[in-house]
């Protein structure tokens, strides 16, 4: 996955755009379900479906950024949007990964999530590897 075409951004950006558009629109459609199908408990407050709501909101459009971005995987933006997406990656392994051991919380989604997040964080630094290099 991490050779000269897998780490290629133009791959990269259309792939992180579908799956994050996909993320969003299913926060914002469904909310509880994909958060109980993620931790294993239920959206419990209004606030807490609103929260899921802005959160899905919020990854419609970075998957929308990076799916218009792949046409044009070369150009500074698209570099930074690389290197967002790859903070943004870290930060979920992250901050799932506190979820589940401190908190407990683990829903049969959650293994999945945080290992596709580690796998496209690492494609991330792939691509910006392999544009340092060229």
């Amino acid at each position: 996955m991490f050779g000269t075409t897998g780490a290629n951004p133009k791959l990269l950006l259309p792939i992180t755009g579908a799956v994050e558009a996909a993320t969003g629109l299913l926060l914002l459609i469904a909310p509880s379900i994909l958060v109980e199908l993620l931790l294993g408990e239920p959206l419990g407050s209004p606030a807490g479906i609103t929260v899921a709501r802005v959160t899905g909101a919020a990854l419609l459009t970075l998957g929308i950024a990076c799916w218009l971005a792949r046409q044009d995987a070369a150009s500074r933006a698209a570099k930074g949007l690389i290197v967002a997406m790859l903070l943004y990656n870290v930060a979920v392994v992250a901050v799932l990964v506190i979820a589940w051991t401190r908190e407990g919380l683990s829903g049969i989604g959650l293994l999945p999530v945080v290992l596709a997040h580690a796998v496209l964080a690492a494609w991330c630094v792939a691509g910006l590897l392999m544009r340092a290099g060229s």
